[in-house]
């Protein structure tokens, strides 16, 4: 649980969670968009059958009048899914059709409305469907209509598709977000390892490259170019350290040596006067070697390339 906890700590987890996040909401738009666009389709394909049928039917009724009419509608609505027919008087009462009255508050004009209906011989059962009225000369009213029992099942296929869709992005973006974040933990884990072992005090010890040449690589290599360039100036730490306990040894033990002389002989002041204008003049000696291996020690680490100059050693 720890473990996985570390995961979710990882930057490019987040990353990949966020970039997740918004896949899946442009995907969900996106998804919506297309269910929109489909029953917009389909409610403009049912339109156009409405029409065709309303046109079919009127010819019927100009040709051969009521009785005609009656004919189709009987043989249309016997049909296997036949669409919803219904052809009444003025008055509203039942002529032909597979549909048991008109619907209420029904315009009478003849544009494409969504209504509810019930079939002839059901009791209680009441569907939603697509549906037009049309006025046919001599007062008989035709409403063709289409159920959309079909279209609602495609609205319920389309969104169990899209949560479908949905989970599965979720899991497998997840999951792959979680690998990604555990190979980048496990170099991470080798980097660290080795940086604690730097700062134990193993100056030689470098980061691991891994050959990817990707940001971790990249950084890796700055650190180890940063670890070198440190090395280099530990290194003439210890040789500046080295020159200076050497070089200032000899004149800082005849010092002392004088000092001690003095001391111990029954001098006059004139003698202890000359003794420290000795040591004096000794100090000086000191003070210019330790600046001349100072000098020397920036020299080679490069902080003094103001005060150098270019000549010709040939």
């Amino acid at each position: 649980m720890k473990a996985l906890a570390r995961l979710f700590r990882v930057t490019a987890f987040k990353l990949s969670l966020a970039y997740l996040v918004l896949f899946a909401i442009g995907a969900g738009i996106v998804l919506a968009r297309l269910e929109t666009h489909v029953e917009d389709l389909l409610d403009e394909q049912t339109a156009e059958t409405i029409d065709a049928d309303i046109r079919g039917l009127s010819e019927q009724y100009s040709e051969g009048g009521i009785r005609q009419l009656v004919e189709v509608v009987e043989r249309r609505v016997r049909a296997p899914g036949a669409s919803l027919y219904l052809v009444t008087t003025f008055s509203g009462e039942l002529v032909v059709g597979n549909i048991a009255a008109l619907p209420p508050a029904l315009p009478e004009r003849s544009e494409l409305v969504e209504s509810l209906y019930q079939r002839r011989g059901e009791t209680a059962a009441r569907h939603r469907a697509l549906m037009r009225l049309f006025i046919l000369p001599g007062g008989f009213r035709l409403l063709v209509g289409h159920d959309l029992s079909d279209r609602k099942l495609l609205h319920r296929i389309l969104g169990k598709a899209l949560i479908t869709s949905l989970f599965w992005l979720v899991a497998i973006g997840t999951l792959g977000g979680l690998f990604v974040a555990r190979r980048i933990l496990a170099r991470l884990d080798v980097l660290s390892a080795s940086a604690r072992r730097i700062m134990a005090g193993d100056l030689k010890q470098r980061l691991p490259l891994m050959g990817a040449d990707d940001e971790l690589d990249r950084l890796a290599g700055n650190l180890n170019a940063m670890l070198e360039r440190i090395d280099e100036l530990m290194t003439g730490l210890r040789e500046v350290s080295d020159n200076i306990a050497h070089d200032l040894k000899t004149p800082l033990t005849r010092l002392r040596n004088r000092a001690d002389e003095v001391l111990r002989s029954d001098a006059t002041n004139e003698q202890y006067r000359e003794a420290l204008t000795d040591m004096i003049e000794e100090s000086d000696g000191l003070i210019r070697i330790f600046d001349a291996l100072l000098m020397i020690a920036r020299a080679e680490a490069g902080y003094c390339s103001d005060f150098l100059n270019e000549f010709d050693a040939g």
